[in-house]
């Protein structure tokens, strides 16, 4: 299997192909070309210079590289193509299994606002909102008064908080709206944006979903994701506090009768907002593996890669999943970047002092890199996943808090500092969580 990603992401894949005894064949950028994982697989082949588009987004090469290694699948991991629904189709158009859904599935959901129709047709929850927008601001301001302000601004193409932009007034909206669409043109090749009412203080709480190709579809409980910095998370937890377990058991049962109307066919994440007062409502679909997919593996005992590839490979759900899964203790997820602390800007540099602890049962490290190399500006800066894993709450964010605090990095700024005071803030502690709370967390 062709392993097309790199860092974290690509660590993990080859673990798992490992484990299941499935040769692995590793592509690397020159920046990459001392990560550890590298060593790993079977293979590992150069694609070409650090910039993305000359490496990673170069569909050409990533299926001459799966040609020549006669490789019979490839895993896109998360980021990069994992969601384009045109170099899923070249996949399997070139005789490869694609790991992940059918590439219909992708476009289905990777437009956003036909996500929305498609789910809400369906009857899932769906907050209110609107199509793509036309360029007439006089459509604009008559779409957001329909809705009520104030409303989110959304590219309907993009993803990772790109474009999103709050209006509470028809003053800021239409100037806000081309904003947007400029940051989506730019960051997506796509200028759609769509209108959604935006809910104060939501919590993001998503649903872990696994198909098989045979219409079988089951959900292996949640995640909340709430603290978020510019709209991408920073860490995750799983069971989400102080929701209650019938309200996601409900969801959960609503998700899964949803994915075997419309045909989903292998691993995937139904995100949701619940406001304040525990409604519930669709936000989006990802397609693919997820960054904080350890937090679930943490607390059910289930190996998601490893499932995600059984059942690309045409397995049974039966087969692959026990019949009876139940979430076990509470796992808490921190991303480390190399950033900014307090501004959250990129710091490239040299790794002169990585050192992190080693994987146990109740604490998982993944990471992408090693002591000596160069975190570059041309990728995602994040360094590595902190997973901890407790009877309860309490017990994974104290041992979160441990292991943060016994980390070693040099020669790059990271968000370690950051992290610490949000597991160390009362209101996280509380379970008081909600998307705005990193912005009232103060250094």
């Amino acid at each position: 299997m062709l392993v097309a990603n790199r860092g974290a992401v690509a660590a993990r894949v080859i673990r798992a192909l490992r484990e299941l005894g499935i040769g692995s064949v590793a592509v690397y950028s020159e920046a990459d070309a001392t990560a550890p994982y590298l060593d790993e697989a079977d293979e590992a082949v150069c694609i070409g210079p650090p910039p993305a588009r000359e490496s990673y987004l170069d569909q050409d090469r990533l299926l001459a590289v799966a040609a020549e290694n006669g490789a019979d699948a490839l895993h896109p991991g998360y980021g990069f193509l994992s969601e384009n629904a045109g170099f899923a189709a070249r996949v399997t158009d070139g005789g490869l299994t694609f790991i992940g859904p059918s590439a219909w599935l992708i476009e289905q959901m990777g437009e956003k606002t036909r996500a929305r129709e498609i789910m809400a047709s369906h009857g899932l929850p769906v907050a209110a909102g609107t199509g793509l927008l036309d360029g007439d601001g006089d459509n604009i301001i008559a779409a957001a008064r329909g809705i009520g302000f104030p409303v989110m601004i959304k590219p309907a193409g993009g993803g990772g908080g790109i474009g999103m932009m709050v209006a509470r007034d028809e003053a800021t909206l239409v100037a806000s709206v081309e904003r947007s669409r400029a940051m989506a043109e730019r960051s997506f090749s796509s200028s759609g944006v769509y209108l959604e009412k935006y809910i104060e203080r939501p919590r993001h709480v998503e649903l872990q979903m696994l198909a098989d190709r045979h219409g079988n579809v089951r959900h292996l409980f949640e995640r909340d994701c709430s603290v978020q910095r510019r709209h991408q998370k920073v860490i995750e937890e799983s069971p989400a506090p102080g929701v209650p377990r019938a309200a996601i058991e409900a969801m959960g049962a609503r998700a899964v009768e949803v994915l075997k109307r419309i045909g989903y066919d292998n691993i995937g994440t139904v995100e949701m907002l619940m406001g304040e007062d525990g409604q519930f409502s669709f936000l989006e679909m990802n397609t693919r593996l997820q960054v904080e997919h350890a937090v679930t593996e943490m607390v059910t005992g289930i190996d998601l890669v490893q499932a995600q590839i059984r059942a690309a490979a045409g397995q049974l759900l039966g087969t692959i999943l026990p019949d009876r899964i139940s979430v076990d203790g509470h796992a808490i997820e921190a991303r480390i970047y190399a950033e900014d602390p307090k501004r959250f800007f990129p710091s490239p540099g040299p790794l002169n002092s990585f050192r992190l602890p080693d994987s146990t049962a109740e604490c998982r490290v993944e990471t992408g890199y090693a002591e000596g190399m160069i975190v570059t500006p041309h990728y995602d800066p994040m360094l590595a996943k902190i997973i901890a894993r407790g009877d309860t709450r309490d017990d994974a964010i104290a041992q979160l808090v441990e292991i943060l605090g016994g980390i070693a990095i040099e020669g790059v700024k990271t968000n370690i500092p950051f992290l610490l005071a949000c597991l160390v803030d009362e209101r996280f502690r509380a379970g008081k969580v909600h998307t705005g709370l990193t912005g009232e967390i103060k250094l």
